[in-house]
């Protein structure tokens, strides 16, 4: 009695366990490759980069406030092996790992030092690895894509942000005003010790098309005599 067979094609992004009555043979590189179907079992790996996405969770941070936050990890699996026979779900593993570290990255900070600064939670990368390195899988970034925070949180940050810009606000209209004033005490004294140059501001007004100018007859009279 001959046994069945048949053939199976290996892409270049793949590697293919071959499992021989229950028991790993090899592992199968890109290409095409013929295997007993009623003896042999494949399981096959995808060894391409890929992207875990953990959901937003609520966190305490170091000053017991409430963090919502999202997590992004970037990963690939190195060891087609180990990736399939080390947990049942490997994949499942590196998500509690993620979590895991998010939760003490979130512990480690209060909530003002994470929302200045997003990349504190950035800094885990190396903790979840090592949870699963054995496994196979090899992490290249983490990070934190969204934080919200509780619905109070939020209108307070608000309400600070606005306060902060009125603040702003005001300060640049006081500098302003301080300005304008320090201009017209500065022209006021120029024309205190220099009464002439009212005479030739005043003529240069009435330069202007459309102006009109009233002349007092008393001040007139006044500079008259001093001018003599």
């Amino acid at each position: 009695m001959f046994n069945k067979s048949t053939y199976t094609t290996v892409m270049d992004w793949q590697r293919t366990l071959l499992f021989r009555d229950g028991v790993l043979q090899q592992v199968l590189e890109p290409g095409r490759h013929r295997y007993d179907t009623e003896r042999c079992t494949l399981v096959t790996v995808d060894m391409r980069p890929r992207v875990l996405q953990v959901g937003g969770q609520e966190l305490l941070t170091r000053d017991g406030l409430s963090l919502r936050v999202s997590f992004a990890a970037d990963w690939v699996v190195t060891d087609p092996v180990a990736f399939t026979t080390g947990a049942q779900y490997s994949e499942t593993v590196l998500y509690g790992a993620v979590q895991e570290i998010a939760r003490d990255l979130v512990a480690a900070h209060t909530l003002d030092e994470l929302v200045a600064d997003r990349t504190l939670l950035g800094t885990g990368k190396a903790a979840v690895a090592a949870q699963v390195e054995h496994l196979g899988i090899r992490v290249d970034s983490l990070r934190a894509k969204d934080l919200m925070l509780p619905g109070e949180l939020r209108k307070a940050a608000l309400e600070t942000v606005l306060a902060r810009e009125r603040g702003r606000a005001e300060l640049e209209r006081a500098r302003a005003e301080a300005a304008a004033l320090r201009s017209l005490a500065n022209t006021a004294k120029l024309v205190t010790e220099n009464p002439a140059l009212l005479r030739l501001r005043t003529l240069q007004v009435a330069a202007v098309p459309g102006t009109k100018v009233v002349l007092d007859a008393t001040v007139a009279e006044r500079d008259a005599t001093v001018a003599e």
